[in-house]
């Protein structure tokens, strides 16, 4: 019989699988790392993703210098190595963009809204374990999509073609709706309020749960670079995350 953590991780293949037999019209490289950084998700689950836990925060999709570059969800680099203690093999995407070369950890971007949110986690919490006995943090999409222009603007999966982006969510849904069953939270926060409509459209019936969200900590928010950190602690506390 498998475990949670065998549970969960078996799951995550076979959705890592799902979204790579999608196809997409825009004109953009697609990276999937629950492809080519497999290793360190694993380990990522396997300390972070694996036990009941009573908060669960959901982003939308990675980040170009987060989890694109380290599989773990807004996953900055000194975060992972620092705050997460993780390390493991990262490979390549089959074709990257000339501008959004992955480098894995030694990456020398730092994904700002990575950092401050696992800043906030860290400076919560004091230590991983601590963070891990109440709370698991995970992506909606796993893909990653960038504008072939020199600029490489992300793209959103809320602005893909209508059809493409509906297939996507059906697949996307039914794994979230799948970890939430499996690690029980109580409280379902989306980082933002498009992580937080995926909760209401897969849980909203559910009456063990509460759904709410935080300000998102994207530096293209006006609202996030005046004081994140204070506003999502006090948004927590307020809904009763944290007490």
């Amino acid at each position: 019989m498998l475990t949670l953590q065998e549970k969960v991780i078996e799951r995550t293949k076979v959705f890592a699988q799902q979204v790579e037999t999608l196809r997409f019209s825009c004109d953009c490289y697609i990276y999937n790392p629950l492809s080519y950084a497999w290793p360190m998700h694993e380990l990522y689950i396997r300390n972070y993703l694996s036990r009941p836990v009573r908060i669960l925060l959901l982003g939308m999709n990675p980040g170009p210098f987060g989890m694109t570059q380290t599989g773990v969800p807004f996953g900055e680099i000194e975060a992972v190595k620092h705050f997460l203690k993780l390390e493991a093999e990262i490979a390549k995407p089959l074709v990257e963009h000339p501008a959004r070369p992955v480098l894995g950890l030694a990456s020398p971007r730092s994904e700002v809204s990575g950092r401050r949110l696992w800043g906030l986690l860290a400076e919560h919490y004091g230590t991983a374990e601590a963070f891990s006995s109440e709370m698991a943090v995970t992506n909606y999409c796993p893909l990653v999509f960038m504008d072939r222009k020199p600029s490489a603007k992300n793209i959103t999966p809320d602005m893909l073609a209508r059809g493409e982006r509906l297939a996507l969510e059906t697949i996307c849904d039914r794994y979230l709706l799948d970890v939430i069953e499996l690690l029980e939270p109580t409280h379902l926060i989306g980082v933002g309020k498009y992580a937080m409509q995926k909760f209401v459209n897969v849980a909203g019936s559910r009456a063990d749960t509460v759904i709410s969200s935080i300000l998102h900590p994207s530096p293209a928010s006006p609202q996030a670079n005046r004081g994140w950190k204070e506003k999502a602690a006090e948004q927590l506390y307020t809904i009763g995350a944290w007490t």
